[in-house]
């Protein structure tokens, strides 16, 4: 499945690369903006004879960023693809994933009025490799489209400056693909789960496809706010007009991220990331310490964190 996520990465990474090529020799070539960022990140932590316990860790994360703009007159098309991969080794966890991320977004809008553009979005998120329910190594709960988003939207786009833009679409699609038979009949991220007769004999196989039409919002915010510090900003709301359950038709899905790249000199930075989502339709394990032992008691929809502080090597180009 890794070599298969790379496989689309370079098939896309070569049609944004297309885009300029085509119109070399055009005049179409002065108005796109075509560049990226690309950075290593490491973290570490040794400890020895340390009385106040803990481990020794080492982890490091690979980001690229690509972007291909075009504006010309009243029209604008920006795509832009987000990728990330990292790893994290302990003494006593092992050698383990803290970073998987595929984003490609795509939006193209036809001014209306003043700064609104008439627009139409495209958004699909997924991984490259598999994720494990940690300790249990053998425990796949993720995987390359297991799951991925894919959002095809209607909308209309305020963007007054060329770094901040708010998107709002009433007609808005939500596709969830679980393509692991595993995972989906186990209903993983909202899908249908099989269904089972009373002496367990399956009836009927768990849906790989969720389809979802709702509202949603998209805010993008990118500028240097001090000198060599960037801050990238990136929120996502989408309410499901058709959730089976109509108790979770007022429930609001939640994805904000956040990126603050400090530049220390021509190729080191430090990064800082948050990254916030909810959703009602995703369970999480919950632990409870039992007997000091830590136990899973059951699972349920909760507010997902990651928190990332590293230092690295970067370009820009």
């Amino acid at each position: 499945m890794l070599k298969k996520g790379l496989f689309w990465v370079v098939i896309i990474f070569f049609t944004f690369n297309s885009f300029k090529l085509k119109s070399q020799g055009s005049d179409s070539i002065t108005y796109w903006t075509n560049g990226g960022f690309a950075s290593i990140v490491f973290n570490q932590i040794s400890l020895t004879n340390w009385a106040k316990g803990g481990e020794s860790s080492l982890s490091s994360a690979a980001f690229l960023n690509l972007f291909a703009n075009y504006k010309k007159d009243g029209l604008q098309w920006d795509n832009s693809l987000d990728m990330a991969y990292g790893i994290q080794s302990g003494e006593e966890l092992g050698l383990r994933k803290n970073e998987d991320k595929i984003d490609l977004n795509s939006k193209v809008g036809l001014n209306a009025f003043n700064q609104f553009f008439y627009t139409a979005l495209l958004n699909l998120k997924t991984q490259f490799a598999y994720g494990y329910n940690y300790p249990n190594d053998t425990d796949v709960v993720s995987k390359f489209f297991a799951p991925a988003y894919l959002i095809v939207s209607l909308g209309l786009d305020y963007k007054p400056v060329d770094y901040f833009s708010v998107y709002l679409s009433p007609a808005t699609g939500r596709f969830i693909f679980v393509l692991d038979q595993k995972l989906a009949d186990q209903g993983a991220y909202g899908v249908d789960k099989a269904v089972y007769d009373n002496n367990g004999n399956l009836i009927e196989s768990g849906k790989t496809l969720k389809p979802e039409f709702g509202a949603y919002l998209k805010a993008f915010f990118k500028k240097d706010i001090f000198q060599n510090v960037n801050l990238e900003s990136k929120l996502a709301l989408f309410n499901n007009y058709t959730d089976k359950d109509p108790g979770n038709r007022k429930n609001i899905d939640v994805d904000w991220e956040t990126n603050i790249v400090m530049k220390i000199n021509k190729f080191i930075t430090a990064n800082v990331i948050l990254h916030l989502i909810y959703d009602e339709n995703i369970k999480v394990p919950i632990f409870e310490k039992i007997n000091g032992v830590k136990t899973k008691v059951g699972e349920g929809s909760r507010l997902q964190i990651k928190q990332v502080f590293g230092l690295g090597f970067s370009y820009k180009f």
